[in-house]
């Protein structure tokens, strides 16, 4: 299977993994304010109730495995920005790992410690892709951190491939956390108690 065949899948899958990101985020901050939202929220995150850590570590090995095939495999030397990316993936591979052999929910944090950063740095690499000019500082020259190995669709790099696999962990695993609490109704002021019924 050629490079172009295969970052073509994995450019597809980003795409429908961001757009599944996207809807659940949306959901999410529906729920505070509707019903049926919550509903559909409560739904979705029942679906990932018990799996967010085990689909979580399954996106980190997939965006590991896809980075290392990149490098070793297609020939694409990592830039600056990639290995910043990379530093917080691979442990995340690990942490998760352990974790679920440990079955140690309270893993989380440090995941999103690392996932948050990782995906913000995904997102400024994709725009210094897109907009070479906002790049701060000096890249290696031979490897710059402005050029996109391949742009798939005319969007998917392998910058946006990563922020999608960020943005997923990040989803799932708040996905797997606490709910959405319904707001509460007013509470009654003291004069308005009411009386007992017989």
């Amino acid at each position: 299977m050629s490079v172009s065949t295969v970052s073509t899948f994995l450019a597809v899958g980003a795409l429908i993994l961001l757009a599944c990101v996207i809807a659940v985020w949306t959901v999410r901050l529906l729920a505070f304010v509707s019903p049926g939202a919550r509903r559909v929220h409560d739904s979705i995150r029942l679906s990932i109730e018990g799996r967010g850590m085990l689909l979580a570590w399954v996106m980190a090995l997939i965006a590991m495995v896809g980075s290392l095939y990149y490098s070793q495999v297609a020939g694409f030397l990592p830039c600056e920005y990639c290995w910043y990316q990379r530093i917080a993936m691979y442990p995340i591979v690990v942490i998760l790992g352990i974790a679920l052999l440990r079955k140690d929910r309270g893993i989380r944090p440090y995941v999103f410690g690392l996932a948050i950063p990782g995906g913000l740095i995904s997102t400024y690499h994709y725009l210094v892709e897109r907009f070479p000019d906002l790049q701060v500082g000096e890249c290696n020259l031979c490897i710059p951190c402005s050029v996109a190995w391949f742009m798939k669709f005319d969007l998917v790099s392998i910058a946006f491939m990563a922020f999608v696999c960020f943005a997923v962990i990040v989803t799932v695993l708040a996905l797997d956390g606490k709910p959405v609490a319904a707001p509460s109704p007013p509470a009654l002021q003291p004069h308005e108690q009411r009386e007992p019924t017989a």
